[in-house]
């Protein structure tokens, strides 16, 4: 992070966040189901379309000129607009470029969003739900695919998980707290997809997906969208709602590939926190929730040792203690997360890091004094990350 990042923090403010319907949405598009979310962003932010000027978007993985579809459905023509594609570090992404973007005058107002349809496209036959794929064929690799047992991101995880068990003796029953300790938060979300309390029983009895993954290891297939509303704090302390400050982010991507190195134990989450923390001015320390990418329950526990939220091969100990749990020290995924919440790529954390921060929850789903939020953002084939951390304004 160069140090002119830092001039950055605080500069801009969340002041809308909102979602669609989720979890299983049939015969709604993803665009439409986008739209949902960013109407109920604008009313919060208390907003019209008319105020937005920016628009940064993602949606599907072949959406082409995405953000230009979503314009024509507002009925916006945007100073400044674009998609981004680095899978699930795309949306925390899209936040940072509207800061960015805001501040070299190029937009004043930014709505930022991502839409997946992804349980729609994965039952449309039985052969869709075999697969259980939300790409096109022609964006997979051709080689040593599923033939040999490797499918997908769901494998490539597996062996993060397994090469992490094997140098710090990680276990499974450690994954398992993860998965019931945010089953137990969407139990208090009434929009969550998965509602029905997991017991350990639940955990170790459900299928094998790829070893050492079980069911409850993965994340959901949902429809869903997010979006939230980027301007600057100065417009902000005019707005409605209490802004929510964009205190720091960073962005690392390991190119060199999952595989490479020490890439699925030490991930990117390392290098992007640090430059988040560096831009923000603070320590991990001084986070008060957090709400991380949770496509497998192991990508849980890894990034929770790369921020520095316990050493290195420690995070087994450090969910077992009961830490990520409402009244825990660093409570995680209060929404439920991708594991239950439903899987929208990283773009429910942000919003949900914004309410716990506004505090606008009941007391069995609100973090205490919640000042701090993390929010993490992981994906494009395992290797790009991004790091949000905001502030109650």
């Amino acid at each position: 992070m160069i140090e002119s990042a830092r001039t950055l923090r605080n500069r801009c403010a969340i002041v809308g966040a909102g979602n669609s319907r989720l979890g299983q949405v049939p015969g709604v598009s993803s665009l439409d189901l986008f739209m949902e979310a960013a109407a109920h962003a604008l009313e919060d932010a208390g907003l019209r379309v008319r105020d937005i000027d920016g628009l940064i978007t993602r949606g599907p993985d072949d959406a082409y000129c995405h953000h230009q579809q979503i314009g024509e459905r507002l009925g916006l023509n945007a100073r400044f607009s674009t998609s981004l594609d680095n899978g699930g570090a795309s949306q925390i992404l899209a936040v940072a470029v509207a800061v960015m973007a805001i501040e070299a005058g190029l937009a004043t107002t930014v709505l930022c969003g991502y839409g997946r349809d992804a349980w729609s496209r994965t039952h449309t036959s039985a052969a869709a739900r075999v697969k259980n794929q939300t790409r096109p064929d022609s964006q997979h690799d051709q080689e040593f695919g599923p033939e040999f047992g490797y499918f997908g991101a769901v494998a490539a995880h597996a062996f993060g998980a397994r090469r992490h068990m094997h140098e710090f003796g990680t276990t499974r029953e450690d994954f398992a707290e993860i998965a019931m300790a945010f089953r137990e938060h969407a139990i208090r979300n009434p929009q969550a997809q998965s509602r029905k309390p997991l017991s350990p029983e639940d955990y170790f009895n459900a299928r094998l997906i790829v070893s050492p993954f079980g069911l409850y290891d993965c994340s959901l297939r949902s429809d869903g969208a997010g979006a939230v509303i980027v301007t600057s704090t100065e417009r902000a302390r005019g707005l409605r709602p209490r802004p929510v400050l964009i205190r720091g982010f960073g962005s690392h991507n390991n190119l060199t590939g999952w595989f490479a190195n020490d890439n699925m134990i030490r991930t990117a989450a390392f290098e992007s926190g640090q430059a988040a923390y560096r831009m923000a001015g603070i320590a991990p320390s001084e986070v008060d929730t957090v709400q991380l990418y949770d496509c497998f329950t192991y990508m849980v526990l890894v990034q929770l040792e790369d921020y520095g939220f316990c050493g290195k091969g420690e995070g087994g100990a450090f969910v077992r203690s009961g830490a990520l749990r409402l009244g825990g020290t660093l409570p995680a995924n209060t929404s439920g997360g991708q594991l239950a919440e439903a899987h929208v790529e990283g773009m429910l954390q942000i919003v949900e890091g914004v309410r716990q921060l506004r505090g606008c929850y009941a007391p069995e789903r609100q973090v205490s004094n919640a000042e701090i939020a993390l929010v993490s953002g992981h994906g494009g084939n395992q290797v790009c990350h991004s790091t949000l951390i905001l502030q109650a304004g």
